[in-house]
């Protein structure tokens, strides 16, 4: 089954010039743990509340002048919308990873991928119980 098929389509996105603030309120707002980073229509990034909290608030950054771009993971993970959603299991293990970016071949953001949209819609309770097993395990540093 195609990632299309699965994906959560049109996701919000932040700007890297947005302030931690605004970040984590639109989070709270859509319920969210992570938003894409997008610059000029383009992935730039990811956002996440644990980049907000690890990064920004024990860096001693004030969330209402810090930017996202200062804390934001700017090492990507994505899959295409027309890859099998057993690569973005994989890939989702791999980097121990919760939510995917899906891309078209145009490399534009069409929509975000879950371990929970991998289990509600494609109904296969292994590939999602592997991934999160994959996901869970503890890395050493």
């Amino acid at each position: 089954m195609q990632l299309s098929y699965v994906m959560t389509r049109e996701p919000e996105c932040i700007n890297s010039s947005d302030t931690l603030a605004h970040a984590a309120e639109r989070m709270r707002d859509l319920d969210v743990g992570s938003l894409p980073v997008c610059e000029n229509n383009r992935l730039a990034g990811m956002i996440t509340d644990r980049d907000i909290t690890i990064r920004g608030t024990a860096n001693c950054c004030d969330p209402r002048t810090a930017t996202v771009g200062e804390v934001m993971t700017r090492t990507i993970s994505y899959c295409f919308e027309d890859q099998d959603v057993s690569d973005a299991a994989m890939l989702m293990e791999d980097r121990q990873i919760r939510r995917l970016p899906i891309l078209n071949r145009d490399k534009r953001l069409v929509g975000i991928v879950s371990l929970g949209d991998l289990a509600i819609r494609t109904h296969d309770t292994g590939l999602c119980a592997e991934a999160l097993e994959r996901i869970s395990e503890h890395v050493p540093a």
